[in-house]
């Protein structure tokens, strides 16, 4: 049982937009429910092992165990106290494992009840392959991504009436007599919803992709909407994130329309605007006047660009670009090459990241993290849930905590524990001593206990 006492050892603190991270920092943790406890104590000695070897005794992290879940609610009668808030507050960086639902709330109430009261904007979901996983795809190992989804707009602060109460009656009535709403088919029947999507909550999560997408060398940023549908919530996400780029990273990013305009012209140096603009968009003679001459406009600017990005410049530069959601899910399939960093609204983010999650193996080694980049505040999680037929059985693979850790070190600047981990982590699995999930599917494999794992992980560091 936690005393809510920090242990010995000093914070994590930010200054300037910099993280400053001592030798012995205190982290505060939530162990979960279900399967947390064998999950986090296996987890604990794979953190502890991979800083110790890393680093030969000068680096230790000051574990602070805090609680949240069905082991606060027995402790304190509260399924989230107030100083669990605190001191992710305080100590700016935690980790966290999987939560019980409460009854009548639901585990998204916890979860976003911390990403909410801090800020977390950014859902971080690294999706890559470790060889010899069992996937469903043939090549799993085309998949490395890393998903940057908006964590505190879009329908995690959608507004909900459900049919037939008076709030619906009163929006539907205001939306047809004073809005002009024509197209509400069955307006007796219908629950409404409105999701909140703006331009500051565009921009700074688009400046976090583009920001970890050059510091971390990585080809593309592909912005993921639905705002061929809905043209001023997905759309601006969309048109708030190129404009971002085109502001804030001009010397570093080119879009990719940029690039067809620029390579058109270093095919041929002598391509008019026109004739550039027929190559862009092929049905140019079916064009209005406007339309023609906005695409003209587009060419024009993109040229102006011909000294920092011509001459195949460019191709050194962050490329930008944008693509609807439901290709994008049929896309990760069929050509998972193409993406690279992805950055998207909320919904959009679920689907992809458990999609892709499913290709590498599964959501029981998918790490993610929530960020706030601004202030330094970041929780690192299990995206799994508790699997209680499974607790104190010793059982569990214990990959989305360890690799939500790894994470966490990077967030810290600690690569060198996070390499550790990355390289025990495809040793373990690639010297087949796995846990039940992944041994059930691999010829010749040797089952080893949530525990045991943990130990093959820090054996092959």
């Amino acid at each position: 049982m936690s005393t809510m006492t920090p242990p010995a050892g000093e914070k994590v603190h930010i200054k300037d937009g910099v993280l400053h991270v001592p030798n012995n920092p205190i982290l505060p943790y939530i162990e979960g429910d279900g399967t947390g406890p064998d999950i986090w104590k296996a987890s604990q000695h794979v953190f502890d092992q991979a800083v110790l070897k890393a680093y030969g005794g000068t680096k230790k992290i000051a574990w602070y165990e805090v609680l949240a879940g069905e082991k606060a609610f027995n402790v304190t009668g509260n399924w989230l106290p107030e100083e669990t808030v605190t001191a992710f507050r305080d100590y700016l960086v935690g980790i966290k494992g999987p939560l019980t639902t409460p009854i009548g709330g639901g585990i998204r109430s916890l979860n976003v009840a911390l990403r909410q009261m801090l800020d977390l904007y950014v859902c971080l979901r690294p999706v890559r392959y470790f060889k010899g996983v069992p996937s469903p795809v043939k090549r799993p190992e085309a998949v490395d991504m890393v998903i940057f989804r908006e964590n505190c707009e879009d329908i995690y602060a959608g507004i909900e009436w459900m049919a037939g109460s008076a709030e619906a009656k009163k929006v539907i009535e205001f939306f047809q007599k004073e809005m002009g709403v024509k197209n509400i088919r069955f307006p007796n029947t219908s629950s409404i919803g409105v999701k909140p999507v703006s331009s500051e909550g565009s921009e700074r999560l688009v400046r976090a992709a583009i920001l970890y997408a050059l510091d971390q060398k990585r080809r593309s940023l592909t912005l993921v909407h639905k705002g061929n549908i809905m043209k001023f919530t997905e759309g601006g996400f969309r048109d708030w994130g190129y404009a971002l780029a085109a502001r804030d990273f001009r010397n570093e990013t080119v879009s990719e329309r940029e690039s067809w305009i620029l390579g058109n012209k270093e095919k041929n140096a002598a391509l008019t605007v026109e004739q550039n603009a027929k190559e862009v968009e092929p049905g140019y003679d079916m064009m209005t006047p406007a339309q023609k001459k906005k695409l003209c406009t587009e060419i024009e600017t993109a040229l102006t660009l011909w000294e920092t990005h011509g001459n195949g410049k460019w191709k050194s530069k962050l490329m930008v670009r944008d693509s609807i959601a439901d290709i994008t899910l049929q896309q990760v399939l069929t050509r998972p090459k193409d993406f690279d960093v992805i950055a998207t609204l909320n919904l959009n983010g679920d689907y992809l990241s458990d999609a892709l999650a499913a290709q590498v193996g599964g959501i029981g080694i998918a790490p993610g993290g929530n960020i706030n980049y601004l202030t330094g505040h970041a929780i690192f999680e299990a995206t799994h849930g508790t699997a209680p037929k499974y607790a104190n059985q010793d059982k569990v693979n214990p990959g989305s905590v360890i690799l939500s850790g790894e994470m966490m070190f990077r967030h810290l600047g600690w690569n060198e524990a996070a390499d550790l981990i990355i390289k025990g982590m495809d040793g373990a699995i690639g010297a087949k001593t796995v846990t039940y999930d992944f041994e059930r599917q691999m010829e010749g494999a040797k089952l080893v206990k949530c525990s045991e794992f943990a130990k093959e992980i820090v054996k092959h560091m």
